[in-house]
C-alpha cells in the first residue's frame, strides 16, 4: 500500500488513517492551521490595539498582588512568556509542577527567569510515591497519552492558585505558530478526570490523596462560573521559536534542552523513544507541520531533520535507566510493556459523553447566572 504524504507538510496517512487531502493534496491539519491564523494573521497595527488592550485590562487588576498568574515549564513557551510579561508591566504570579522529573538544567532555567523578572514563584511539589503509582497506572494500562497525569495536575493547581489569589487573568504560552497541529490519536483530553480515575482504579496499587485533580463540575465552576479569563498572549506578537530562544540564551542566560518540551526527562525518553518504538507515532512531524505552515522551516529541511535522531543514544540510555529506577520497572518489565498491545483511552471511562458533550449548553444555560455574578463582583 502506498502511504500518501502531504504536499504541503510532512504528516501522511501512517500518522493519522483519517488524514484527508484536497486536490492539491494538502491535508486537514494544513487546512485547520490555515483557519486559525486567519483569526491572529490580521494588521499589524490591529493586532497591536488588541495587545494593548488585553494589558491594559490585566493591569486594572493591580489593586491585587497579582494581576495574572502563568505557568512556567522552564520551557522556551512559558520562559519567553514570563519576559514578555515583565516587559508589559504584568505582575504575573508564576506557578510550577514539580512531578518529580526536572532535569538539572530546567530548575536552572526556572531559577534564571525568576531572579531577571522578579516574580513570586509557587511551586507544588507532588507526593513522589503517589504520582509514581499514577504514571505506573498509565503505563501499564498501554494508552498513549502517559502525559495526562502531569499536564492534568499542573492545570488543577494553576486554578487552584488563581483562587486562592482571586485572579481572574491566565497567560497562557500555547501559540498557534509552533503548536496548532497535533493528530488527535496521539493524545487524550488532559481534564478528562473520569479516563484518569478509571486507569488508575485498574492499574494503580494506591489511593490518590494528595493528587491535584480537577473533576469536570469543579473545572466548569471555575472557568465558567468565576469566569477566568485565558490569554494566549503569545499569538498577537511575532512569536518566532529560534528567535526566542536565541534572546532567551544570549540575555537571561537559559540554556537549550535541544528537544520540544525536552526539559522534563520523562518527556524526553516518553517522546524520543517510548512513543516512536511502542506507538509509531514520531511526534516531531507534529511540530514540523506546524513550524512548516509558520514559515518557520521548509519542508525540506523538516525532513532531514526527521532522517536524523535529536535523542543521543548515550543519553537515552541514561534516561531508561534513570526511568526504570524511579519507574521500579525492571527491564524484562519494560521490555514486556513496551510489546503489550495498545489500548484506546476510550476502553475507560470518560467525560465524553457526558460533560464535553453538553459544555456548549451547560454554557448558554448558566449565562444569566453568570453574567450577574460577573456585575456583583464588579
Amino acid at each position: 500500500m502506498t502511504i500518501v504524504e502531504c504536499t504541503k507538510c510532512v504528516l501522511d496517512q501512517k500518522d493519522d488513517p483519517s488524514i484527508s487531502f484536497d486536490s492539491k493534496g494538502i491535508c486537514n491539519y494544513c487546512h485547520s492551521y490555515d483557519k486559525i491564523d486567519q483569526t491572529y494573521n490580521i494588521d499589524p497595527e490591529e493586532r497591536r490595539k488588541l495587545l494593548d488592550q488585553k494589558i491594559r485590562e490585566i493591569k486594572s487588576s493591580k489593586k491585587k498582588k497579582y494581576d495574572s498568574i502563568l505557568g512556567l515549564s522552564g520551557g522556551v513557551d512559558s520562559s519567553y512568556l514570563a519576559l514578555k510579561a515583565k516587559e508589559y508591566g504584568l505582575n504575573p504570579l508564576l506557578v510550577h509542577f514539580d512531578n518529580g522529573w526536572n532535569s538539572e538544567l530546567a530548575v536552572k532555567n526556572i531559577e534564571n527567569i525568576i531572579d531577571h523578572t522578579g516574580f513570586d514563584l509557587y511551586t507544588y511539589v507532588v507526593d513522589w510515591e503517589e504520582f509514581r503509582d499514577l504514571q505506573r497506572a498509565y503505563i501499564d494500562a498501554s494508552v498513549i497519552d502517559w502525559e495526562v497525569p502531569t499536564d492534568h495536575g499542573f492545570y488543577a493547581v494553576l486554578l487552584e492558585q488563581a483562587k486562592k489569589h482571586n485572579i481572574k487573568h491566565i497567560l497562557a504560552g500555547f501559540n498557534y505558530k509552533t503548536e496548532a497541529i497535533l493528530p488527535s490519536i496521539w493524545t487524550w483530553r488532559k481534564q478528562d478526570t473520569a479516563n484518569l480515575f478509571d486507569i488508575h482504579r485498574q492499574f494503580g496499587s494506591g489511593k490518590l490523596k494528595s493528587f491535584p485533580y480537577l473533576t469536570y463540575p469543579r473545572r466548569y465552576y471555575l472557568e465558567a462560573v468565576m469566569n477566568y479569563q485565558v490569554f494566549d498572549l503569545l499569538n498577537y506578537i511575532d512569536y518566532h521559536k529560534d528567535s526566542a530562544k536565541n534572546e532567551l540564551i544570549q540575555t537571561y542566560g537559559w540554556k537549550d534542552y535541544g528537544g520540544k518540551h525536552f526539559e522534563s526527562i520523562y518527556t524526553r525518553f516518553y517522546q524520543g523513544y517510548v512513543l516512536p518504538n511502542k506507538f509509531g507515532v514520531d511526534k516531531r512531524k507534529a511540530h514540523f507541520a506546524t513550524l512548516i505552515n509558520s514559515k518557520q522551516l521548509s519542508k525540506e529541511k523538516a525532513k532531514a531533520l526527521l532522517s536524523e535522531s535529536d535523542y543521543p543514544p548515550e543519553k537515552m540510555e541514561e534516561d531508561k535507566a534513570l526511568f526504570l529506577k524511579k519507574m521500579k520497572m525492571t527491564a524484562d518489565e519494560f521490555d514486556q510493556m513496551m510489546q503489550k498491545q495498545i489500548v484506546p483511552h476510550s476502553n475507560f471511562a470518560s467525560y465524553e459523553d457526558t460533560w464535553y458533550k453538553h459544555y456548549n449548553s451547560f454554557l448558554q444555560i448558566t449565562a444569566p447566572l453568570r453574567k450577574l455574578l460577573k456585575k456583583v463582583r464588579g
